[in-house]
């Protein structure tokens, strides 16, 4: 592709991007619901303006891990740590029950066969891509709401950072049993490295940062310094240790979110990211969806996949933050923030392509649980919000 073609692609997203944003927000709706319509819109879906190049994915996977970083960024890490347990328990439950449940859907369409079967495998994996959790789009729409910072923000972010990690060896365990190339144990050795790394390396990092910035405060080199180290840290959980590269970037953001410029590093950041790589990335969505080859089979198959899907994780991750002594109405939050699905569900769902145990007409069930929750949880999340602050006026 010639680099003046680019240039008109990247012209397309953000110019739609924008003006799709803005529409739905004059609608109530976050703008990210608009930004994932217009990539719908322009992509081969609909118009067919843009498609999803290679160099649109690596810019829209920029686009994700500096969202992650500044969620990072934005955590309480007091609040981080009060709730960690809470977050254990609601992701372990947001990995168990859709894992299930998809396992059933798939054998009440296909029937039930006995372990080892090659169509026991394909039900345990339709379950695995249920378990994927991809908070950026949550993230997006608490930031715009004022509440990523807050008991429940923290809780979604920290619970479904857990449910990456869970959810990757779960993966790793099912491509295991088709592949005696996979050692499932070596991943789990990998994930606990990966975090010693990350708390011995970021605590020195921090240290080294600290200094940095006491002796040149509000500094532009401060943010370019962090944003290297965010993606050196991205790199090294995707590369090095098997861990999605998001994982690595909010792992980044949790080790500076105590920096007494770490506001001044995500205003820096934020630039880049509302400007381009955040746009990209959630048109991009959009630009990924594709209606070709459907018949009504896999049309009913598709609607109870994502029917399951989101209901899964509302069911387990709001029973167990209820368990948890959460209200009703945060329990129902938490549930909603953790059924988005996103990146992490494509890249599950490829990898079970590359093992056999997916064929290509399964992927548009895939791709629409991302579109419909994707467009669904920013647009609830707002709506249980202003519920709570229209009781909260009442009673004032």
């Amino acid at each position: 592709m010639e680099v003046y073609e680019i240039l008109l692609d990247l012209a397309i997203i953000l110019f739609f991007a924008k003006v799709f944003g803005i529409l739905a927000r004059k609608c109530k709706a976050p703008q990210v619901v608009g930004q994932i319509l217009a990539g719908l819109i322009i992509g081969p879906c609909v118009l067919g303006w843009v498609t999803q190049t290679e160099f649109i994915t690596q810019m829209a996977e920029i686009g994700v891990i500096i969202l992650m970083f500044e969620a990072g960024l934005e955590t309480d890490l007091k609040e981080l740590v009060k709730t960690g347990p809470i977050a254990f328990l609601i992701a372990c439950a947001g990995v168990f029950v859709p894992l299930v449940m998809g396992a059933l859907l798939y054998m009440g369409f296909y029937g039930t066969s006995p372990w080892g079967s090659e169509n026991f495998y394909k039900a345990v994996f339709m379950g695995t891509i249920m378990t994927a959790t991809s908070v950026s789009i949550t993230v997006a729409a608490l930031q715009e709401l004022g509440k990523l910072k807050d008991k429940v923000g923290t809780a979604i972010v920290s619970a479904a950072i857990i449910d990456d990690v869970i959810g990757i060896i779960v993966l790793t365990f099912v491509i295991g049993f088709k592949s005696p190339d996979s050692h499932p144990g070596m991943v789990i050795l990998k994930t606990i490295a990966f975090f010693i790394m990350a708390l011995i390396g970021g605590f020195i990092v921090f240290k080294i940062f600290l200094i940095l910035d006491n002796r040149y405060p509000h500094t532009r080199r401060i943010p370019i310094a962090s944003l290297a180290f965010c993606f050196l840290l991205s790199y090294l959980a995707e590369r090095v240790f098997g861990i999605a590269d998001i994982t690595g970037a909010y792992v980044a953001g949790i080790v500076l979110c105590s920096l007494s410029d770490n506001r001044y590093i995500e205003r820096k950041i934020d630039v880049s990211s509302y400007m381009i790589f955040g746009p990209i990335f959630f048109a991009g969505i959009g630009l990924k969806t594709s209606f070709d080859n459907i018949d009504s089979s896999m049309i009913a198959f598709c609607i109870c996949f994502v029917i399951v899907a989101l209901l899964a994780k509302v069911i387990g991750c709001g029973l167990m933050s209820r368990l948890c002594r959460y209200n009703f109405s945060d329990s129902l939050k938490i549930g909603i923030g953790m059924m988005t699905r996103g990146e992490v569900a494509l890249i599950v769902a490829q990898k079970g392509m590359a093992a056999g145990l997916l064929t290509a007409d399964y992927f548009t069930a895939v791709i629409l649980l991302i579109l419909v929750s994707s467009f669904m949880t920013p647009i609830l999340l707002k709506l249980l919000y202003a519920k709570d602050n229209k009781t909260e006026n009442q009673i004032a």
